[in-house]
């Protein structure tokens, strides 16, 4: 059983306040599809639900994870997404939340032993779906750049993350879906754009190579960083034509898509900070596989496993 996990850096269950948080302010049919007409909001967990902890559609259900995982202060990509990616209270074990990129502590955690790497040790199949720029290969060979957690943990498994090539055979996506900002601020004139349902049309079409295909969509922890309301706007209406054109070629008996975060920053635009707000689980497939995928799940820790019991499921 294949699942796509399309991650989305930053994104938390904040307030009905159109004023601070964008997710209330902006129309995202194909998200709101998905939610029985409901934005994504902690409201529509807590209006909606039995439990306070999740609600479930026809074709989706949304839980509520904690990303603080009992850890003081607020809580950092790096460890946020290293919990993701090895079901480790990492923040926990090493005494404090850390990021954006990881550090010495955290990066052995993602070394020794993740998401990518456990699949690859038991014959499956999985990538990261973006491709990163020339530029980025010689920033990270020179030591002017240090891997974030997701690449990191991608190469610590022994797979080659995607490149220009791959983006322009088709085989990857760029990290703002559409590839225009490689050509406006990159300087790549000749790669190829896409219009967001096409690049949703393509990450379908991609997911059918792998048992697991991951995408990072970071653009939205820069939003909430900036307290940018216009962009954070423009964000969501893109991701949401990129949703649309996902959902509509996505076959709900073949895998799972899984939604989710590592801490909350652009629900929220009253702050540069991020924030203690849980994070969102959005799981889009079978109700069955939803069900079965959300058990226990309560926490980012929880992630990984379900992740891996999913996947496992088409030797059962």
């Amino acid at each position: 059983m294949r699942v796509l996990f399309l991650f989305l850096d930053g994104i938390g269950l904040g307030v009905n306040d159109p004023e601070v948080n964008p997710f209330a302010e902006v129309d995202m049919p194909n998200l709101q599809g998905l939610l029985a007409g409901n934005k994504l909001l902690l409201d529509t967990i807590t209006a909606s639900s039995t439990d306070g902890s999740r609600i479930g559609a026809s074709r989706a259900t949304l839980l509520a994870l904690d990303a603080g995982l009992g850890v003081d202060g607020l809580p950092q990509s790096a460890t946020g997404q290293a919990a993701l990616l090895t079901g480790k209270n990492v923040s926990a074990e090493i005494g404090y939340h850390y990021g954006p990129k990881p550090n010495q502590d955290v990066a052995a955690y993602l070394r020794n032993g993740n998401l990518f790497s456990s699949l690859a040790d038991q014959g499956y199949k999985s990538a990261l779906l973006n491709a990163y720029p020339p530029g980025y290969f010689s920033a990270i060979q020179s030591g002017r750049r240090l891997y974030s957690a997701i690449p990191l943990a991608v190469i610590s498994a022994g797979i080659p993350l995607k490149t220009l090539d791959d983006l322009q055979n088709g085989q990857a996506l760029s990290a703002d879906f559409t590839a225009q900002g490689w050509r406006d601020r990159l300087d790549l004139p000749d790669t190829p754009v896409l219009t967001p349902i096409q690049a949703g049309e393509r990450m379908a079409a991609l997911v059918e190579d792998y048992d697991l295909a991951f995408f990072e969509y970071w653009l939205s922890d820069y939003a909430g960083h900036n307290q940018d309301m216009q962009a954070a706007h423009n964000l969501l209406v893109t991701f949401d034509q990129v949703l649309g054109g996902l959902l509509d070629n996505w076959n709900d008996q073949e895998g799972m898509i899984l939604i989710t975060s590592d801490h909350g920053n652009m629900e929220d635009l009253s702050t540069r900070r991020h924030t203690a707000n849980p994070v969102p689980a959005l799981l889009v497939g079978d109700q069955k596989l939803r069900s079965d995928f959300a058990t226990d799940l309560t926490d980012i820790t929880g992630v990984a496993a379900a992740v891996m019991r999913l996947i496992r499921q088409k030797d059962l």
